[in-house]
Parts: C-alpha cells; sequence; structure tokens
C-alpha cells in the first residue's frame, strides 16, 4: 500500500528541506563506496599491524582483499543488565562469520552509562553528552578502515542514538544492529511504582523499596517497561537496522544466539563484496525516518528520542524538526499500551504480536512506508512476521498473527487506545516543549495553576517533605537544560507529584530539562527550549505567575502581560556546583557548545 497522502506530504517535505545536506552526505558517501574494499588503501606496515593477531589463513584473506571483514563496535560491560549479554557476542560472531567465509574483529568499545543508576546524582549530567562521545569513539574504531561492514552491538539510552550517528558517518559501509534483548520479567512495574510511591510518602523504608526494585531489575536484558532503551529496539526494526522479529528476544535463548548468527551471515552479504551492497547511508533516508517517528507515537516512546531523531537523522544530512514529529503525531493512533503508558511490560507486548503486528497494522493504512531498503532487502512488509527457531536451530520465520493475542496490550489499527500518538510540542510565549499524554488521564491534558520555582530536583522534593506542596501548582524545575548542567534526567520527581496528584491536586511539571521514556501520570512540559541559561523565558517566570499548559491545543502560555514580561530581567544562578565531579570537569567543552534541545542537543551538529 502506497504511504498515507498527509505521511507522503511531510516525508517530502522533509526531503525538500534536507535536500543542500543530504545530497553533500550522499556525495562525500559515494565517494568513499567509490574507493572499493577499503583495506586496499592501506599501506603494509598498516595491514600489518591491523591483522597481527590474525591467523595466517585470515592474514592471508584480508591482505587479498578476498574476504569481507566485520568490524565490531561494542557497548559490552557486565556492571549494566542491559550490555552485560554481549559478553559472549564476539565469539559467536566470529564463528558465525568464518562459517560463511567471512572474519570479524572487534573494532573498538564504547562507554554505556545506565540513566538508572545515575538518576539524581552527579553522573547523570554526563548522560546525554555520552551520546555523541559514543558516537566519536565508534567513530575511532571504524577509523581504522580495516571493514567491509560494521556491527553495532548496543541497547540502552544514549548508547543506541550514539551508534547510529557513527553508523551513518561511516555510510559507505553496511551497519547492522545487533540487540540482546529484554530481560525477563520480574515485579510488576505498576507495583514497583507503587512502592516508590509510599516511599516518598514516607510510608516504608529503603529495605522494602530496594526490595521491590531488586525485583523488578533481577537478570540480564533491558528493563522492561518501554523507556528509551525499548524504544531504542523498535526504532532499529522500524527504520530497518535490525533483522525482523529480533527486537525483544531474551537473553540467553537459542533463538537469542540463532539471531545473532543470522545478522553475522547477513552482514557479509551486504557488504561490496557481496551481491546485495547495502551502505548504511543509502539504506536510510527521510522515508526510514518518518517511519521511526510514527512507531514513536504508535507505541507511546521516549520523549528522548525529540532530540535523539533530530540528531540521528542529522548525522545522514536529513534535517527532521519537532514540528514534523508532532504533524507526525496528529497522524498516528496509539497501538500499544506498555508500562508507563499501561501495566504490561515489553515481554507482553512481544507475547502479543510485538514488532511484526505493529509493522503490519501501520502498513494497512499506510502510516509507514513500505517501500523502504533495509538489512533485509527491500520493503518493509517484511518485516510484518514472528522470528522463531527451526528444526535446524536456524531462524524460521512465519506471517504475524491477524488478531492480536492480548488487544489490552496491543490494538489493533481499526480499535486503537486513542486517535493520535502520544507525543506532542507545545508552543507558546514560554518557547517550544515537548509533552507525552499517553499515559496522562484526559481530564489532566490542561493544566492552569500559579508557578513554584526549583532550581533543583532536591528544592522540589524538599519542599514536598515539609509539606509545603499540598495545593494545586506548576512545578518550574529550570537550569536544567544541556548547557546549564547536561540535562539530566528528573526522574526523582514524578513519585512526590505523582502522590500530590493522587490527593487530588493539579500538578504538573515545566522544565528545560528531561523525564525521558519513563514520563508517567503527571503532566510534564519538558525540553523547553530556549533553556534558563541562554535566557529565554523560563528564566523570567516569577513565583506565583499563572501557567497554562494546554496539550490539546499544544500551547504552553505564561499568563503575565507580555510589556512585564519583557520588561523582567532573566534570573541567573552560579552553576559553578555542576561543573566538577563525576568527570563533569571533562564535559566542559560540551556544556559550551551543545545545540538546543529542539536541534537534537547535539555537540556535533546543529540541525539549522
Amino acid at each position: 500500500m502506497s504511504a498515507h497522502a498527509r505521511i507522503a506530504a511531510i516525508t517530502n517535505r522533509i526531503v525538500e528541506r534536507s535536500k543542500p545536506t543530504r545530497e553533500r552526505y550522499l556525495e562525500r558517501l559515494r565517494a568513499a563506496a567509490s574507493q572499493g574494499v577499503n583495506r586496499s588503501v592501506l599501506g603494509c606496515a598498516n595491514l600489518a599491524h591491523g591483522f597481527a593477531i590474525c591467523s595466517p589463513a585470515e592474514k592471508d584473506a584480508l591482505a587479498g582483499d578476498r574476504v569481507p571483514n566485520l568490524g565490531i563496535i561494542t557497548a559490552y560491560n557486565d556492571m549494566l543488565s542491559a550490555h552485560q549479554p554481549f559478553e559472549t557476542y564476539p565469539a559467536i560472531i566470529r564463528e558465525a562469520a568464518a562459517q560463511a567465509g567471512g572474519i570479524a574483529q572487534v573494532a573498538g568499545g564504547v562507554p554505556a552509562m545506565c540513566d538508572g543508576v545515575t538518576q539524581g546524582q552527579p553522573g547523570m549530567e554526563l548522560s546525554l553528552f555520552s551520546r555523541d562521545l559514543i558516537a566519536m569513539a565508534a567513530g575511532v574504531g571504524l577509523s581504522h578502515n580495516m571493514f567491509d561492514a560494521a556491527l553495532f552491538l548496543g541497547v540502552c539510552d544514549k548508547i543506541v542514538p550514539g551508534l547510529m550517528i557513527a553508523a551513518l558517518s561511516f555510510g559507505h559501509l553496511p551497519s547492522i544492529f545487533i540487540p540482546a534483548g529484554p530481560m525477563t520479567s520480574g515485579l510488576a512495574n505498576d507495583e514497583k511504582s507503587r512502592v516508590r510511591q509510599l516511599f516518598a510518602e514516607g510510608k516504608v523504608g529503603r529495605a522494602e523499596l530496594l526490595e521491590a526494585e531488586s525485583k523488578s531489575y533481577h537478570g540480564p536484558g533491558t528493563c522492561t517497561f518501554y523507556g528509551t532503551a525499548n524504544s531504542n529496539q523498535m526504532l532499529m526494526e522500524i527504520m530497518g537496522f535490525h533483522m525482523p522479529g529480533s527486537s525483544f528476544i531474551n537473553p540467553g535463548t537459542p533463538l537469542r544466539e540463532a539471531l545473532t548468527r543470522e545478522a553475522t551471515k547477513r552482514a557479509l552479504a551486504i557488504t561490496a563484496l557481496g551481491n546485495e551492497f547495502t551502505p548504511a547511508g543509502e539504506m536510510i533516508d527521510e522515508r526510514s525516518i518518518v517511519n521511526g517517528v510514527v512507531g514513536l507515537h504508535a507505541t507511546g516512546g521516549s520523549t528522548n528520542h525529540t532530540m535523539h531523531l533530530v540528531a540521528m537523522a542529522r548525522a545522514g544530512g536529513i534535517v527532521l524538526t519537532w514540528q514534523d514529529i508532532a504533524e507526525l503525531s496528529e497522524l498516528v493512533p496509539l497501538l500499544a499500551r506498555v508500562y508507563p503508558n499501561g501495566l504490561a511490560d515489553v515481554n507482553h507486548f512481544q507475547a502479543a504480536g510485538g514488532m511484526g503486528f505493529l509493522i503490519k497494522e501501520l502498513l494497512k493504512q499506510g502510516l509507514v512506508h513500505d517501500d523502504v531498503r533495509t538489512v533485509f532487502g527491500h520493503g518493509l512488509q517484511a518485516y510484518t512476521v514472528d522470528a522463531l527457531l527451526g528444526d535446524n536451530g536456524a531462524v524460521v520465520r512465519q506471517p504475524s498473527p491477524e488478531k492480536s493475542h492480548d488487544p489490552k496490550v496491543l490494538a489493533s489499527i481499526e480499535t486503537p487506545f486513542q486517535a493520535n500518538g502520544g507525543l506532542k510540542m507545545l508552543r507558546g510565549n514560554l518557547g517550544k516543549a515537548v509533552i507525552k499524554i499517553s499515559a496522562v488521564k484526559a481530564e489532566r491534558h490542561i493544566i492552569e495553576a500559579p508557578a513554584i520555582i526549583f532550581h533543583s530536583q532536591q528544592e522540589l522534593q524538599d519542599a514536598f517533605k515539609e509539606g509545603k506542596l499540598n495545593r494545586d501548582f506548576i512545578a518550574v524545575v529550570r537550569f536544567q537544560g544541556p548547557k546549564a548542567n547536561g540535562m539530566p534526567e528528573l526522574h526523582k520527581l514524578t513519585p512526590p507529584l505523582g502522590v500530590l496528584q493522587d490527593r487530588g491536586f493539579r500538578v504538573a511539571l515545566l522544565t528545560d530539562g528531561r523525564m525521558s521514556g519513563a514520563s508517567g501520570k503527571v503532566p510534564a512540559a519538558i525540553h523547553v527550549t530556549p533553556e534558563a541559561v541562554d535566557g529565554g523565558p523560563i528564566a523570567r517566570i516569577k513565583d506565583g505567575d499563572i501557567i497554562r499548559l494546554d496539550a490539546i491545543r499544544g500551547t504552553l502560555e505564561v499568563l503575565v502581560d507580555a510589556a512585564d514580561m519583557a520588561e523582567r530581567e532573566p534570573v541567573t544562578i552560579d552553576l559553578s556546583d555542576n561543573e566538577f565531579g563525576m568527570g563533569r570537569e571533562l564535559f566542559a567543552p560540551f556544556r559550551h557548545a551543545v545545540g538546543p534541545s529542539d536541534q537534537g542537543a547535539s555537540v556535533l551538529f546543529h540541525a539549522h
């Protein structure tokens, strides 16, 4: 089916806007690809260093440019559950490559920090910047120019976006992303949330809270709620970087290993030495990016991707804007209810039909482009499948189910959970912001209340504990943007604001910081741009100013006379406490160079 008319129109608008940057990008890509197999340009000493530890047969093959060599970029570490499974992947990949007549080498590692570990801690101020650092680190690994294709091993929040930026920066190479999958289901996410709120109210202690958290995060794999990590996996599949049906298979299973072996063999087939050369930068185009945005809306995905997708697209010369994302949201119905947008976790989503069913439903009404290239070949229709383990231990695929196995988790296109996506853009005299409303009750889509100003998460938490917040208000938490302190996620605000909302108060959050994919039931206008440190209107708000957040009309206004606002001097604060400790001093150049949130919050490039 051809694309829906308005989807096609938005895509065409992105194409036209991107022409100057996209054309320059493709010229560079094609010039690099025209050089042929990369090792042919290396001197003898260079090449000797590159295959010094290889076997004699491998050296002979690599010297002659007869055999494709896969470069593995890995985010493995054994502290983080999502990345621990990657420990065994290089050996599996090398063996699978050898069986298929190729070679694989670990080209380099990239950092992988966990926002779950660093929430509310100084290290969280490095998190967003780690995305661009990961892109650079992956670039260092691939810069050895030894490889015919790249395999990227990464899962979580900033890792996959950073790796995709690297994949498109080396867009003359084919690239496949190989996931590790979600951990098996533990304590139900809603029960975990309940205990967190009880702890915030002082009704349970640290021991009870730690017990609940440990039952939730209990083994190898990603966290099972639908935050940025699992949104990443959805994106890689719907954009064609994953093998079909591979995103949400649990670690340590025979099918997981079979999918890794299959991806390795496929990577060899799509090199310039194979018959289906598929350079990543040619494969990913404006249609692929739009498919990613549509998938994000249809699943109620992470707000972080309003920044990441902009930066990822820009790495391929494509200029995506918040306006594009907002307009697509109005066209795409919500088809998934996964925590925090429901009670189910990603394992339930997979059992209900997973990505295959989701893509099939979106294709029915032309809400995604079918005429795209993927690592699997041509057409997104090939992704409307379930991946299974065959009798011979290889991957086999069957059509995704005609009906959802659990309509409470995964809906059909005819009976969506709501008519549009969960992500919206807000505009007004406070600038631009993003809100995720898929988990917010309809009666809270509009909040009008006086502002209470905070300059840190801790200030709000202290006010809550002191009983000062038992009223209607909008919490303005400012100086949390990328230039101010690296734009940490503000998840520690969720429990106290949730408690206040449950007490019957009308509360909301307004911030130039982030809340990510775990944004829940409290209305939160986030990523406010311009940020406070740039003198944005958010820095002119005073305690008691009435703010109106309207997620229906898409507006964000402080109800103050325009002349009064213009006369106010933007507040400034001492940010020196954010500049040192836990590595923050190393990232001072990032804070100085970073672009605004609506342009990807990147130090590598700005969208305009």
